[in-house]
């Protein structure tokens, strides 16, 4: 009998709470904990296990080690790495996740090279950040299967757009399709050609809704994305809520063969003119195999400005990640 594990590495203030929703989700009968500080992973795999002693908590078996645990893993999520911090001299500065690339691409090189003496068949789900020059590292320096290593990419950053919208327009935000492309990062950009509400199209929604605030400008709306992202950070010191729901969001995905439709980050491979260069969100199919299928919708000339804009900085990210690629002019 085939019993679904996950293993996360790194259980940080994301990865725990990566390892919290695990819990409750009831689609895992084993969870794996690794961490550099193998008392932390420890530590947390106890405490999860104790919890499952609790009338609504599930009965998992949680344990913590090392890479030997990934070797019948159906899926990992790495949230390895140190995050970006606040300013303590700037409650309102925004870091650029891209000043975390030195340190972290040794991190997710050693974390690639620990999970593949074991496995390249579990479907690995990438937080650490920078995310998108991440991915591309764990993706094609490994002889990883094609499609089975994506990141989370634009997920949360989608997540704070359809919030935006159901706030302007008093919605439920559910009922709003619509997400952010390109980096996870201060470049990501909104689709707005292809958001809409009940089907109702973006241009169209005042037609239908009364809204209390002015989002049509898409350049104002970008800006507003990215800074929701920092008014978490700088008022609490970290996000971890929303990003790791989005991780377990596409593992569910993956567990459940849902073919849903995530913008994922994953390698472009003849996408808009670039083919193995880069690293980016865009609309993928999700299923037990990874990422299914690439969904390259049509951009209007703004947004196709914006996903340029977005591949420069990341390909300058990845030259500092020495990735050892010679990128597509």
């Amino acid at each position: 009998m085939h019993i679904n594990k996950l293993v996360v590495v790194g259980v940080g203030h994301v990865g725990s709470y990566v390892l919290a929703d695990a819990m409750k989700v009831g689609l895992f009968g084993e969870i794996g904990v690794i961490d550099i500080l193998e008392d932390v992973a420890y530590g947390e795999a106890l405490d999860q296990a104790q919890a499952t002693a609790m009338t609504y908590m599930n009965n998992i078996n949680i344990t913590s080690g090392g890479y030997e645990q990934c070797a019948d893993a159906d899926v990992i999520i790495v949230a390895a790495g140190p995050s970006v911090i606040p300013d303590p001299n700037n409650p309102k500065a925004e870091p650029d996740r891209a000043l975390l690339t030195q340190t972290n691409c040794s991190v997710i090189r050693e974390v690639m090279s620990g999970i593949t003496q074991y496995t390249k068949e579990a479907i690995v789900i990438l937080i650490t950040n920078p995310l998108d020059t991440m991915v591309y590292i764990a993706e094609n320096e490994f002889s990883y299967p094609k499609g089975r290593v994506f990141g989370t990419g634009t997920m949360l950053d989608s997540a704070r757009l359809r919030h935006l919208v159901a706030q302007t327009y008093d919605v439920d935000p559910k009922s709003i399709s619509g997400y952010m492309m390109g980096e996870h990062g201060k470049t990501a950009f909104p689709v707005l050609s292809h958001l809409s509400i009940a089907g109702i199209p973006f241009d169209d929604l005042e037609n239908y809704f009364t809204a209390n605030a002015d989002i049509k400008n898409p350049e104002n709306v970008k800006k507003e994305i990215i800074s929701a992202a920092y008014k978490v950070l700088n008022g609490k010191g970290w996000t971890n809520a929303g990003v790791a729901q989005a991780a377990i969001t596409m593992a569910k995905a993956v567990l459940l063969d849902e073919k849903s439709v995530y913008p994922a980050s994953t390698t472009l491979h003849g996408q808009y003119h670039h083919d193995g260069d880069v690293a980016l969100s865009m609309p993928c199919i999700i299923g037990r195999e990874g990422i299914l299928k690439q969904i390259p919708v049509t951009l209007n000339a703004w947004e196709y400005e914006k996903l340029e804009e977005s591949i420069a900085y990341i390909q300058e990210t990845m030259k500092d990640a020495k990735t050892g690629i010679e990128f597509i002019k």
